[in-house]
């Protein structure tokens, strides 16, 4: 059987698909949305039988991801220490968080970036067996795990859904 024409040949196919798993379509909740809207006061508030706060999360999601966004980009690319530099070492203020969910937002987009026009299968020069598309799909498996931790947080705290998801 001969699957229906989608009008997009195979690597554009493959390319939408990506954008899709960034963004959160289909299967899991949209990082980005998932941490719309949280009030200040909440961001540091630890939920009952729950290992991380908000800011936790948004802190590790966005160094993670900023971590695999500089990966990509730089044939120096050091690895920071792990795991002391993937979570944050004090509570975030307002201005942490909005300032986190901001470059996070823009490292997303700069992988959407990629995984739009970059070469998916090419090696990197200073990661032999690592590929664009390999860390775009840990990006966004990354990225929809912690968004459903974000989401549990949320939902203990009587902060679910968030305004876009309402």
């Amino acid at each position: 059987m001969t699957p229906p024409d989608t009008g997009l040949a195979s690597g554009d196919r493959l390319r939408a698909e990506l954008v899709a798993l960034l963004r959160g379509a289909n299967a899991h909740v949209p990082p980005l949305a998932s941490l719309q809207g949280v009030p200040p006061e909440a961001i540091n508030v630890r939920a009952p039988g729950l290992p991380n706060t908000l800011w936790d999360l948004l802190y590790h999601l966005w160094f993670s991801q900023n971590d695999i966004l500089l990966f990509c980009q730089n044939p120096d690319y050091s690895t920071p220490e792990w795991p002391e530099a993937y979570w944050p070492s004090a509570p975030g203020t307002p201005d942490d968080w909005a300032l986190a969910l901001s470059d996070f937002e823009s490292d997303l987009e700069a992988l959407i970036d990629f995984s739009k026009t970059g070469d998916l299968t090419a090696e990197f020069s200073h990661a032999r067996g690592y590929t664009l598309l390999r860390e775009i799909l840990l990006a966004a498996d990354h990225n929809s795990y912690h968004a459903g931790q974000v989401t549990d947080v949320r939902r203990s705290l009587g902060l679910w859904p968030p305004p876009d998801l309402a």
